[in-house]
C-alpha cells in the first residue's frame, strides 16, 4: 500500500511510520520540519502544512490511505478550535485528493470509565492534559458527522510510552480498557501495530476503536 502518514515525526508518528514500513508498505512522512523518522528507501520524507486543504490534496493523490498522528497546540492556549479547523482543512484536502480511507491517531480522554463518564471528566485525570484532551473529544465529535470519509479514530490506552513491540494487545471500542489490576497502558509501538492493522484490514470504517494490554 502506498500510506501518506502525517506527524510522522512525533512519538507516536514515528512508530507507526516505522511500523509499515516494517510491513512493506510505501510511506510519504509528511511533517513540518520534513525530517525522516528512519532511514529506509519504502519512505519519502516531506515538509508540509497539513492546515493547507490544497497542499494535503496534491500529497495525497493516489494514495490507498491516509494516516493522521497530528497534535493539538501545547502552547497553554485552548486548542480545541484551531484543533478542529486544523482537521477541517485537513480533511477537505483528503477528499480533494480522492482518497477516501483515513486513520487518525486519537485521544484518550474521551474514552468511557463509568457509564457514560469520559476519562477526561474524572477526577484524578491529570489538569495539564485536560486541554489536549478536550480538543481530541471535539475533534472525534466532529468525525462521528462525517459520512463520506472512510475515517477510523484509534484512541491509545490512559498511558502511552515508548518500549517494546510484542504483538500482544487487545483492541476495543469506546469504554477504556483495563488489565487486572486496573491498569491501562499500551506502549507506542504495539499501538502503531495496532494502527497499521487498522489501514490495512479497515474494520472499523466510521468507527472509534481503543488498542490496550
Amino acid at each position: 500500500m502506498k500510506i501518506v502518514l502525517f506527524g510522522a515525526t512525533g512519538m507516536i508518528g514515528s512508530r507507526i511510520a516505522a511500523e509499515a514500513v516494517r510491513r512493506g508498505h510505501r510511506v510519504v512522512a509528511v511533517s513540518r520540519s520534513g525530517r525522516a523518522p528512519l532511514d529506509d528507501p519504502q519512505l519519502n520524507a516531506v515538509a508540509a502544512d497539513a492546515g493547507s486543504a490544497g497542499t494535503v490534496a496534491g500529497l495525497v493523490r493516489g494514495a490507498d490511505a491516509v494516516a493522521s498522528a497530528l497534535v493539538p497546540l501545547r502552547d497553554g492556549s485552548d486548542p480545541r478550535a484551531p484543533f478542529t479547523a486544523l482537521y477541517d482543512a485537513f480533511l477537505d484536502g483528503v477528499r480533494s485528493g480522492g482518497v477516501t480511507r483515513v486513520v487518525i491517531v486519537g485521544g484518550a480522554g474521551s474514552l468511557r470509565v463509568a457509564g457514560d463518564t469520559a476519562l477526561k471528566d474524572t477526577p484524578d485525570f491529570p489538569v495539564a492534559y485536560r486541554p489536549e484532551a478536550g480538543a481530541h473529544s471535539a475533534l472525534l465529535d466532529g468525525l462521528r458527522t462525517v459520512e463520506d470519509l472512510e475515517w477510523t479514530s484509534v484512541s491509545p490506552a490512559a498511558l502511552i510510552a515508548p518500549g517494546e513491540r510484542t504483538g500482544d494487545f487487545r483492541v476495543g471500542g469506546d469504554g477504556l480498557l483495563t488489565d487486572a489490576e486496573g491498569n491501562s497502558h499500551i506502549s507506542a509501538e504495539d499501538f502503531a501495530a495496532a494502527f497499521v492493522d487498522e489501514i490495512e484490514k479497515a474494520e472499523h470504517p466510521r468507527a472509534r476503536i481503543s488498542v490496550a494490554y
